[in-house]
């Protein structure tokens, strides 16, 4: 039974929550709390397992509680967010300080049933993540400038790159350290509408490349990488000597839209070999088949390993699968793609 504290200043929202929540025989929500200084004490008497957090609560915001929570008490948290500009770059900063995963609140054009699913999937998921303390700020761009460029054996590759629960922080990882030549990336991200644009901008203020949501018919090129917007997928196509990306709606795939495998096996099919796929930390097995694809069109591809992941869902599904030709810590998997670029190392066989 996963314990849940909805942490809320609107009774009405914490009313609808708990009901919804409560239709899962998995799932007790154990009391509800109108700031952060409620829910400290019933964080200590309670001792949930997650904790649904607004961003915008009357004596102490959101944020302020989340870091201090992640620094005294590190506990699995969902941010529950409304679609504005400004709470999607609140909800970037929350999962930068730890929380595990962001939602769209329920309001004027979605209801709570309409959420049910998503912050469902979302309370399971960080009920099997493993919390970690954030502990530094990331250099952003006007601090280290300072680029460099990587001899290439061909420029006409491109790196695809999946995630979804813990994928954030992750890909920020990955991105912060492409040289400024890499390949186009093409990046899906488990992440709701509007927040994608969010989580781009900033990447782009801490990376070396180019960081930018997609837009239908944007070329890949090197030194670029797009993120697929929430809502739609993203399709990698060929135009003549180039690559360029699709945008479309459809239907969801693995519960997702954008869909990880929707990307991958347009890789697969478009790239072929000069494709390289890497599928990160997340709940679920979105992208396990997509990589098999990618491997099986004679392309490299990675999984993250277990330890470094936040939740080995996804990753694990594919090297079930045996779709990884490594499986590797997050923190040597920007290594490895810039020494099989740069020809240094050759191909192997998955290591599982």
């Amino acid at each position: 039974m996963i314990k849940v504290l909805v942490v809320d200043d609107s009774a009405l929202v914490r009313k609808l929550l708990t009901e919804e929540l409560s239709r899962y025989s998995d799932i007790e929500v154990v009391g509800g709390a109108i700031d952060p200084y409620v829910a400290r004490d019933k964080i200590v008497r309670l001792k949930p397992d997650v904790i649904t957090l607004d961003l915008e609560m009357p004596r102490m915001d959101g944020l302020s509680f989340l870091s201090k929570l992640m620094k005294y008490h590190p506990l699995p948290v969902v941010v529950v967010s409304s679609l504005t500009p400004s709470n999607s770059q609140n909800a970037i900063r929350a999962l930068e300080l730890g929380a595990v995963e962001v939602i769209c609140k329920p309001g004027s054009s979605l209801s709570a049933p309409d959420i049910s699913q998503s912050l469902v999937k979302a309370i399971r998921a960080a009920s099997r993540a493993k919390v970690a303390r954030v502990i530094e700020e990331v250099p952003g761009k006007e601090q280290n400038n300072q680029g460099y460029h990587i001899p290439l054996k061909t420029t006409h590759k491109v790196i695809a790159i999946g995630a979804s629960t813990g994928g954030t922080i992750a890909i920020e990882k990955l991105l912060i350290e492409m040289p400024l030549n890499i390949p186009g990336i093409l990046v899906v991200q488990h992440m709701p509408e509007y927040f994608t644009a969010s989580f781009a901008s900033r990447l782009d203020t801490i990376c070396k490349i180019e960081v930018r949501e997609a837009k239908d018919g944007d070329t890949v090129v090197p030194g670029l990488a797009l993120i697929a917007p929430g809502g739609r997928h993203m399709l990698l196509e060929r135009s003549g000597a180039f690559y360029q990306v699709r945008i479309k709606g459809g239907p969801m795939v693995h519960h997702q839209r954008p869909s990880v495998d929707v990307l991958f096996h347009s890789v697969a099919k478009q790239a072929g070999a000069n494709a390289m796929g890497v599928l990160l930390t997340g709940m679920g097995s979105d992208g396990a088949e997509g990589l098999l694809a990618m491997k099986q069109s004679k392309a490299y591809t990675i999984a993250q390993d277990e330890v470094s992941s936040v939740v080995y869902g996804m990753p694990g599904e594919a090297v079930k699968l045996g779709a990884a030709c490594d499986v590797l810590p997050l923190a040597e998997i920007s290594g490895r793609i810039v020494k099989r670029l740069s020809g240094e190392e050759k191909n192997k066989e998955s290591r599982e």
